[in-house]
């Protein structure tokens, strides 16, 4: 294809995703950031079948094992009394059926993988972008420096608070009512939880507590959500403290609170997620990532479909030559608007279904829970080929916001 410049805001893992993958089709990239130097906040990351398979095909099988771990079990259980509702199998029968392993990491392991496959100067550091312009041959990236660049296509890989999607939508984070308590836990002072390497989920009224080993098993991540109507913190994500955390989760069950006596030190994040948008491409500008459709933590799939879209992404502009690079966008919106938008919608109900006070709606969601503990469910997620679907024909587009709500 003629050599096409593009140019990613983000160095997080939709960008470095997206800058491999195109870097692997021969596409010129650029990948600017804002901060002065490389490193992935929060603990760790759900990689489910639909992602790791594009990362091998990235060439990352290896690293991935190396530094992963392949939990054996998803386990839902009651808050109070640690009653199992439901077990869905993972591990080989997960990898069997689906030509893919589910894993758990440390979201810093994942993005140190991707930073491997960018030549380092093709990232630069310290570039914070205030703004986009283009005409019709070109796009432009403004800096906070007042320097600016040109390229064929700009991608926003900015996250939840893109400075990119402002280019399509005037629009501004949705605050959840909930934040989040993340920690990680040396793992020999949770043996209880480590003897076989699971994803455990506590539900119970208003929030839940979810866990798993990662850094090779030396750690265990946590993630405890508490309802927060009230939030003002100037940051999204702040400084936690154990004790307030500890007292939220009183009279829940001993693994839980022993998970919790085990940590030093926990950081608090405010869930925000953003409407769907009508479309994740504008002239020579395209939103990929959290900056397109940040999700709620509650179905493990915002870093999937980053990790989706930058391969969609990759393959559609491949087309570009032949097709022109606005058809090549509006393939990419036909694919990825469908199920990125099901997934929001999804991730946002998840917060009602996990968290819903004793009662009968509890006893039935439990009895629900029980009767679908195989992989079938997970199905139409975990089986996804990104990249096959851009080789699929294509579909009509009135179809392109079908399943969203």
């Amino acid at each position: 294809m003629p050599q096409m410049n593009v140019v990613i805001v983000g160095a997080g893992i939709a960008g470095l995703a997206l800058a491999a993958a195109l870097r692997r089709s021969g596409v010129d990239v650029v990948v600017y950031e804002q901060a002065p130097r490389l490193f992935e906040v929060g603990a760790g990351v759900q990689l489910a079948p639909n992602a790791t398979r594009l990362l091998h095909r990235l060439g990352l099988a290896e690293q991935l094992r190396t530094v992963a771990v392949l939990p054996q079990t998803i386990e839902m259980r009651r808050w109070n009394d640690g009653e199992l509702l439901r077990r869905t199998p993972l591990g080989e029968s997960c990898r069997d059926r689906f030509g893919a392993p589910y894993y758990t990491l440390h979201r810093a392991d994942l993005h140190a993988c991707l930073l491997g496959l960018s030549p380092p100067e093709q990232i630069r550091l310290n570039a914070r972008c205030i703004g986009v312009t283009q005409t019709a041959d070109s796009a432009q990236l403004r800096f906070a420096d007042a320097a600016s660049v040109k390229a064929d296509l700009v991608v926003g890989a900015d996250g939840i608070r893109s400075v990119v999607r402002k280019h399509l939508a005037v629009d501004t984070p949705r605050y959840s009512g909930q934040t989040i308590y993340r920690g990680l836990v040396p793992a020999d002072r949770v043996p209880h939880l480590v003897a076989e390497p699971a994803v455990r989920l506590w539900l119970g009224p208003d929030q839940h507590c979810v866990c798993y080993p990662v850094s090779s098993g030396q750690q265990v991540s946590f993630g405890a959500t508490v309802p927060a109507v009230d939030w003002r913190e100037e940051s999204w994500t702040a400084r936690g403290t154990v004790g307030d955390l500890a007292s939220r989760y009183q009279g829940w069950h001993p693994d839980v609170t022993r998970l919790i006596g085990a940590v030093d030190v926990v950081s608090r994040w405010a869930l925000h997620d953003r409407e769907s948008l009508d479309r994740l491409s504008h002239g020579r500008v395209v939103l990929i990532g959290d900056a397109a459709h940040p999700m709620l933590p509650f179905q493990a799939q915002g870093a999937n479909q980053a990790i989706e879209d930058a391969a969609v992404l990759a393959r559609c502009l491949e087309a570009a030559s032949r097709d022109g690079l606005p058809a090549a966008l509006r393939r990419y919106e036909q694919i990825r608007l469908p199920r990125t938008s099901r997934i929001q919608a999804e991730s946002r109900a998840g917060a009602g279904t996990l968290h819903l006070a004793d009662g009968t709606a509890q006893r039935l969601r439990d009895v629900a829970a029980g009767t679908s503990s195989g992989l079938d469910r997970h199905q139409w997620l975990f089986e996804y080929d990104a990249e096959g679907a851009v080789t699929a024909p294509a579909v009509a587009v009135e179809d392109r916001t079908s399943g969203r709500s």
